[in-house]
């Protein structure tokens, strides 16, 4: 086995980013296509444009990601599921990264700690700690041109993780049987200490250590008052704010309503009908009775209740 643990004829990603020397970038893709033999087999990725590759996915046996010697990479959220998406089943990953011992006011740059767990959220499993140093004179520039930190408590981690053996999203149909095997007369057969755990019989009832619940107990005093009447009579249609009666009618809003249409004066269409016959139209209700004034209540036959 190679360097990076990478073999003959594996398909490998290097991914790189601004803070990676150009030289130091070129020597490892030398050195890694020199491992995997020829046939196009590494492929090198900015970071910045590794969702945008359009690769598929488990394309790649290995990702180096940081790898370049001298690189301050800082990998995201977004980074890290991206590498885990494009990575065989079993494939592995080796990352680089700057990292912080105690948490500080700067969020980009993650802690020891946390960088672990980052890796192991974006599916990757069997993720440890392969090495722990301080920064190079190169790489502590390099930090703080690119990251803009100038702190002294900067380390280099490289890292190494798996994706599982499995697709993400894969589903496997599982062979469970939950049923009991029948017993002599055809019937599921009962474990004896489930069923004497379950079955409580009249010995039980007399002896003193059963604790028994008095179902009293479980009514409170607000249990145990009488309800008012009215908090369980129906309200009727009219309280409930209808203004239609529904069918079989009990609560008598349907005799309401039929009261107030005999006692409403019909719609005039014209407005002169409380002038007489002669200003009457020939449907008018009011034909043959006298005059009367305007807004006068005028008793009608139940045969005459229709619009003028």
């Amino acid at each position: 086995m190679g360097e990076y643990g990478i073999m003959q004829g594996q398909h490998v990603a290097i991914v790189w980013d601004s803070s990676s020397p150009t030289e130091a970038l070129k020597d490892l893709v030398d050195k890694i296509q020199a491992l995997v033999g020829a046939d196009n087999r590494v492929c090198v990725e900015n970071i910045n444009q590794l969702s945008q590759s359009a690769h598929k996915e488990s394309s790649f046996d290995v990702i180096l990601a940081g790898i370049v010697p001298g690189s301050t990479a800082q990998h995201s959220a977004e980074v890290l599921a991206e590498i885990a998406r494009i990575l065989k089943p079993g494939g592995r990953v080796l990352l680089k990264e700057p990292v912080v011992t105690e948490s500080g006011n700067d969020s980009r740059i993650k802690t020891a700690a946390k960088l672990p767990t980052a890796l192991t959220l974006s599916g990757l499993v069997e993720v440890k700690e392969l090495q722990k140093e301080a920064l190079t004179p190169e790489e502590a520039q390099s930090a703080q041109e690119h990251l803009g930190y100038q702190g002294k408590d900067l380390l280099i981690v490289q890292i190494e993780g798996r994706k599982p053996n499995f697709e993400v999203g894969s589903s496997s149909q599982l062979k469970l049987s939950f049923g009991k095997k029948p017993g002599p007369s055809g019937k599921p057969s009962v474990d004896p200490a489930t069923a004497k755990l379950w079955t409580l019989s009249a010995s039980d009832m007399n002896d003193e250590e059963m604790d028994l619940l008095d179902s009293d107990d479980l009514l409170d005093s607000e249990d145990l008052k009488k309800p008012d009447p009215l908090s369980l009579r129906t309200p009727s249609c009219k309280e409930m704010g209808k203004k239609k009666a529904c069918k079989n009618c009990t609560c008598g809003l349907a005799e309401e309503l039929e009261q107030e249409k005999k006692s409403s004066q019909p719609k005039s269409a014209c407005g002169n009908c409380y002038l007489g016959d002669a200003f009457r139209c020939a449907s008018c209700p009011y034909l043959g009775m006298p005059a009367f004034k305007p807004g006068e209540k005028i008793l009608l036959k139940e045969n005459q209740l229709h619009d003028a």
